[in-house]
Parts: structure tokens; sequence; C-alpha cells
């Protein structure tokens, strides 16, 4: 059978009114006097207020306690997005400056295939290894502005992967990008070597 638990605390607080009932029988003036004289409340009176008060306190820093928690993880998220956001305007500026190189070195294929096409007509009249040499050097020059063009795509693709936010893969032209540099500089080698042997 259980106890019947508020059965006996109310018992228990009874029993203590009751002996502080008797106590005060005496004086049952005294606190009223006590408080028109003096301004203050009961002791008990003063008790539960300081406890009210106490209550209200803890509250009120607990409350304190999770709002500083909440701006701190708040302020933290901030920062990572903000370093996020860095990384990534990083990324598409790497990205930019690549591409801007790989078309400087389009350009300069273009260029010098062009102008190989200007004094063509002295070298195909020379020997047979001047006409082979421009023919190599030709063909240099063009699978690097082709070499260009693919390390270009490879580049613009990873930028919009990255803008799409997989930022898995690293801005780089690979090796489109370095062969299209080495294919720039043996075609200007053989072009110029081209002219020399007419």
């Amino acid at each position: 059978m259980p106890l019947p638990w508020l059965q006996l605390i109310d018992a228990g607080l009874g029993i203590a009114n009751f002996a502080r009932g008797r106590k005060s029988a005496g004086a049952p003036e005294q606190p009223q006097e006590q408080l028109e004289a003096g301004g203050r409340a009961p002791a008990g009176l003063e008790a539960r207020l300081a406890g009210v008060v106490v209550a209200a306190l803890k509250e009120a820093f607990e409350r304190d306690a999770r709002r500083l928690e909440l701006d701190r993880e708040l302020a933290d998220a901030e920062r990572r997005r903000a370093e996020r956001a860095l990384r990534l305007e990083l990324q598409r500026q790497a990205g930019d400056r690549e591409i801007g190189r790989l078309r400087l070195i389009a350009g300069v294929a273009g260029a010098a295939w062009i102008a190989t096409l200007l004094w063509s007509g002295r070298v195909i009249g020379g020997g047979i290894g001047a006409r082979v040499t421009l023919g190599a050097g030709w063909l240099l020059l063009l699978g690097a502005i082709a070499a260009s063009f693919v390390a270009q795509s490879r580049v613009a693709a990873a930028v919009e992967a990255l803008a799409d936010g997989d930022d898995r893969y690293a801005i780089r032209s690979g090796a489109p990008g370095g062969f299209a540099l080495w294919l720039t500089i043996g075609g200007l080698l053989l072009s110029g070597l081209a002219a020399l042997l007419v």
C-alpha cells in the first residue's frame, strides 16, 4: 500500500504552523507593531520574498546564459560562413587569373601562327627542311591553341562547380594548361628556325 506523501507533508506543515502560532500567542500584536514601527516585514514574509527574489534572479541569470550561448553559436556560425565565402572568393579569383593566363597563351600562339603565315611564302619557296620545320611549328602553335581551349574549359567547369557549392575540386588547368605553354614555345622556336633555314 503506497504512503500518502501529500497528506503527510500537509500534516507536517500544519504541525509547524500550530507550533509557530503557539509561540507567538503571547505577543499577537508584535508582528503588526513591528511592521508599523520599523517598516519591516515579519521574518517569514522576508524569507518568502527573499526566496522569490533569488528564484527570479536565478531564472534571469539562466536566461542570460542561454542568450549568451545562442549569441556565441550565431557568431561562430557567421564566422564559419564568412570564412567559407572568403575561401570561395579566393578560388573564384584564382580561376579568373588562370583563365586569363590561358587566353594570353592562346592569343600569343594565334598571333604567332598568323605572323608565320605572312612570311610563309618565302619559306615555301625554300628548301624541304625549312618547309618541314615551318609545318611542325604550325602544328605546335595550333596544338597550343587547342590545349589552351581545353584547359580553359576545365577551369571554367571547376569555377562553375565551385559556384554550385561543390568545393572538392581545385581550380587548375592541369596538363593541358602546361602543354599549351610549352607547345607555344616550341612552335615559336620551330617557326623562327624555319625563317633561319630559308
